[in-house]
């Protein structure tokens, strides 16, 4: 059964595999649990922020090296939420 906070998560993560990142941003942002970080994380990535993914990715039990493709890694993210 999903919790609020994660349709808001998946909510987030279908924001960034449709290129809306401030949208998916605004959402990742608002939390700090594991897989809202892991999502804010990859955020950074596709943005080019390797420092700010990384500091986002040391909250979470995922790595930056994991997932060399983001969209690949926001479409896990979104079968983990389901």
């Amino acid at each position: 059964m999903n919790t609020e906070l994660n349709i808001q998560l998946a909510q987030a993560v279908t924001f960034a595999l449709n290129g809306e990142w401030d949208q998916a941003h605004k959402i990742a942002q608002e939390s700090n649990d594991a897989m809202a970080c892991w999502i804010h994380a990859v955020l950074h990535k596709i943005e080019g922020d390797e420092s700010n993914s990384r500091y986002w990715y040391a909250r979470t039990q995922a790595k930056y090296e994991d997932y060399p493709d983001a969209n690949v890694e926001l479409r896990a993210i979104a079968k983990l939420l389901d």
